[in-house]
């Protein structure tokens, strides 16, 4: 996908549409493309709820629901100054040094970085629920809860990483700014909306966290390789993600409905 090439005739559709008013603006085409894209921000945005929900599990307990509000409205305020920011965004698409005849530009370095960052933050969540968290007092100290300043740091380290992947997304696939601010702000409304039940029913489900933990490190290889130039089809990898959660939610319902069974053998009377 070629950012630069899109990058004027949305700078066009800005100038010009912005005094047109709501006229041209709500047409049928402009809100099927709102619906869709919506839909497909809402997907995208799943690795991001994923790993504010882990995060905000790790902070203390009384900073966990400021930390995952204020995580993702981060994460939408990025998404919306990078789509003002078009220009910036065709710069980041120039390779800036060339490596055994592979140009890095500003855009790979980001996917690059913030993918090992990911992948690094989620081996060490994994290392942390197998082993524990150890008996040094330090490290005890640690597992209670990240700081406030930690966790969000951390989030806007990933934020800054899927809102760009995000933002490239869009502009691929429509041509208005308004269209695409419309379908970014829905989009949060949605994610915002199921953040907290996500986050509980994660923190809740030692099983399902691990899951997605692991779908971060799937998702983490995926930006470093997008980093390094191989391009990916995530259609392939949100299937394989559905399709691990659809059987680890049948197991969980599997399990429930043998707990709470009763026992068709009949107690034994106790011998005198």
């Amino acid at each position: 996908m070629d950012l630069a090439l899109n990058v004027p005739s949305l700078s066009l559709a800005f100038a010009e549409g912005a005094p047109a008013g709501s006229k041209e603006l709500f047409t049928t085409a402009n809100l099927i493309a709102v619906v869709t894209l919506s839909a497909m921000e809402i997907v995208l945005g799943i690795d991001n709820v994923v790993f504010v929900a882990i995060i905000a599990g790790r902070a203390k307990p009384e900073d966990r629901d400021r930390v995952r509000k204020i995580g993702l409205a981060l994460g939408v305020i990025l998404r919306v100054l990078l789509l003002f920011s078009l220009g910036w965004l065709a710069t980041l698409t120039t390779p800036l040094f060339t490596v055994m005849d592979k140009g890095f530009s500003g855009k790979d370095l980001v996917l690059l970085f913030g993918g090992l960052f990911l992948l690094f933050k989620s081996v060490k969540e994994i290392h942390h629920k197998v082993e524990g968290p150890g008996e040094h007092p330090a490290t005890s100290h640690a597992a209670i809860g990240l700081s406030f300043g930690s966790a969000i740091a951390q989030i806007a380290v990933i934020d800054l990483v899927f809102s760009l992947d995000s933002v490239i997304t869009a502009v691929g696939m429509v041509q208005n700014i308004w269209v695409m601010v419309i379908a970014v702000l829905l989009s949060a409304v949605v994610m915002i909306s199921a953040a907290g039940p996500i986050s509980r029913f994660v923190d809740r489900h030692p099983a399902i966290k691990m899951l997605a933990l692991s779908f971060l490190v799937l998702i983490g290889v995926m930006l470093i390789a997008e980093g390094c130039g191989q391009k990916f089809n995530k259609g392939y990898i949100y299937f394989a993600m559905a399709f691990s959660l659809s059987v680890e939610l049948l197991s969980m319902r599997m399990r429930s409905k043998a707990a709470v069974k009763p026992s068709s053998t009949p107690p034994t009377a106790p011998t005198v």
